[in-house]
C-alpha cells in the first residue's frame, strides 16, 4: 500500500481540534481507506451510507448517533444531506462525547446544507489521488500518464488503467452526480467533458462549447462549475494587478487528474502522449497540480496580459509571491515574459520547472528546477 502520509497528518491535526471534520475529494481517491485507519469498518462507530445496513441503522439518526463516544465516521455523506442538522446538534453538546469525521465526494456547496448547518463547527480537509511525492519520482512517467487515482495508477497495464478510467467517468455522470440532486443529462455532460479536454490549459470561453452543444452560455458555465465541484477540473483564476496593461480576466481550465484528461483525449500509452498535440498542455497542468499540492498556498492564480506577457502559476504563501513557469523543453531560457512578470508582479521568486535533471540559475531571482526538486518549494 502506498502511504498517504501528508493526508493522514492533515486529517489527524483537524480531528484533534475540530468537533466535525469534513474529508472531501473525488470518488475513488482513497478517502475511505484513510478513514478506516482511524475507525475500522466493522466498528459500530463507522457508517457507510452506500451500505444498506448503515442506512438502516440511521433511520433514526439522533437515536443511533447520540450514544456513541470517541470518533464517529460517516462515509458518503452526500447521500443523506438531512444528517447535517443532526450533526450540528450533536456537535454542540457539552461536554462533547464524540467527534465526527464525515466523508464526501463533492465540494461543500454541492453537499447541500453542510456549510450553513455546520458553520463554525467544521474543518475541511481536501484529499486527491496519489501525488508524485507519494509514488516516487522514478514513477513520474507512469504517474503523469495514468494520473493519481489509485485504481488507475496501480492497474496491471496501461490498457487496464484506460478501462478503469472509462468506467469511472461514466459512473460519475450516470450515478454519482444525480445523487447530489443535480439533473444534467449524462450524455450531454460526457460530451461537454470530452470537449473540455481539448480546452485544457486554455483561457475559458463559454461560447464555442455552448454553440456545439446547442445550449446557452450560462448552461455550459453551470456544467463547468459542476465538474469543478466534484474535483474533476480546476478553474485557475487570473491575478488582477494594479497595472496599466490590459489583463486577461477569464479563468484558465485545467483537469485536476491527467489520467482522466488522457482518457478523454483517447491517449492510451506513453508514446501516444509524447506525440499528442496536447502533450505540452498536459505537462503544464500536471506540474501546476503538483506545485499546488507541495506548496499548499494561501492563494493560486495565473497571470496574462493582452500584450502577450504571462505567468503559468502565481502562488501566494505567507505573504510571499512565488511565480512558476512550466516548460517541457531540454534547457529553458530566460524570456521577456519572465522578466516582465518578475518585475510587474513583484515576485519574491520565479521558478521554471522542466523535465531535466540539472538545476541552474537564469538570472537573479529566476531558477530552473527539475521536476524532482519541486518539493524544495515547500520551504518558501
Amino acid at each position: 500500500m502506498i502511504a498517504r502520509t501528508h493526508s493522514k497528518v492533515q486529517l489527524e491535526t483537524a480531528l484533534s481540534r475540530s468537533r466535525i471534520t469534513l474529508l472531501i475529494g473525488p470518488r475513488q481517491c482513497g478517502k475511505t481507506t484513510l478513514a478506516r485507519q482511524f475507525v475500522p469498518s466493522d466498528s459500530t462507530n463507522y457508517f457507510d451510507l452506500e451500505d444498506p445496513v448503515s442506512l438502516a441503522r440511521l433511520e433514526e439518526p439522533m437515536t443511533a448517533l447520540a450514544p456513541l463516544t470517541g470518533l464517529v465516521v460517516i462515509d458518503e455523506v452526500q447521500r443523506r444531506p438531512e444528517l447535517f442538522p443532526v450533526l450540528r446538534v450533536l456537535a454542540d453538546r457539552q461536554p462533547l462525547p464524540a467527534r465526527f469525521l464525515i466523508l464526501g465526494s463533492a465540494a461543500p456547496e454541492l453537499l447541500r446544507q453542510s456549510s450553513e448547518s455546520l458553520a463554525g463547527r467544521m474543518e475541511i480537509v481536501t484529499m486527491s489521488g496519489f501525488s508524485l511525492a507519494e509514488v516516487g519520482i522514478e514513477q513520474q512517467s507512469r504517474h503523469w500518464l495514468r494520473g493519481g487515482f489509485p485504481c488507475s495508477y496501480l492497474a496491471a497495464s496501461d490498457n487496464d488503467s484506460f478501462a478503469w478510467l472509462k468506467s469511472f467517468t461514466l459512473t460519475l455522470v450516470e450515478r454519482d452526480i444525480p445523487q447530489l440532486g443535480i439533473g444534467v443529462p449524462a450524455a450531454m455532460l460526457i460530451h461537454f467533458w470530452t470537449m473540455l479536454a481539448h480546452c485544457h490549459g486554455q483561457i475559458w470561453n463559454a461560447a464555442p462549447p455552448a454553440r456545439s452543444l446547442g445550449v446557452t452560455e450560462p448552461t455550459v458555465r453551470r456544467y463547468l462549475d459542476l465538474l469543478e465541484g466534484v474535483f474533476m477540473v480546476r478553474q485557475l483564476q487570473p491575478w488582477h494587478a494594479n497595472l496599466k496593461k490590459r489583463q486577461v480576466k477569464s479563468p484558465k481550465v485545467y483537469f485536476r487528474d491527467t489520467g482522466v484528461l488522457h482518457h478523454l483525449l483517447g491517449i492510451r500509452g506513453e508514446r501516444e502522449l509524447l506525440n499528442h498535440p496536447a502533450c505540452g498542455a498536459s505537462w503544464e497542468g500536471y506540474v501546476i497540480e503538483e506545485a499546488i499540492r507541495v506548496v499548499s498556498p494561501d492563494e493560486a492564480y495565473f497571470w496574462a496580459t493582452h500584450n502577450g506577457a504571462e505567468l503559468d502559476l502565481l502562488l501566494v504563501k505567507n505573504g510571499l509571491r512565488i511565480g512558476i513557469e512550466c516548460k517541457r523543453t531540454d534547457a529553458p531560457r530566460l524570456t521577456t515574459s519572465m522578466r516582465t512578470s518578475l518585475t510587474d508582479l513583484e515576485l519574491d521568486r520565479l521558478v521554471v520547472i522542466y523535465p531535466g535533471i540539472r538545476r541552474y540559475s537564469l538570472t537573479e531571482g529566476v531558477d530552473v528546477l527539475p521536476l524532482v526538486e519541486l518539493a524544495s518549494l515547500s520551504g518558501r
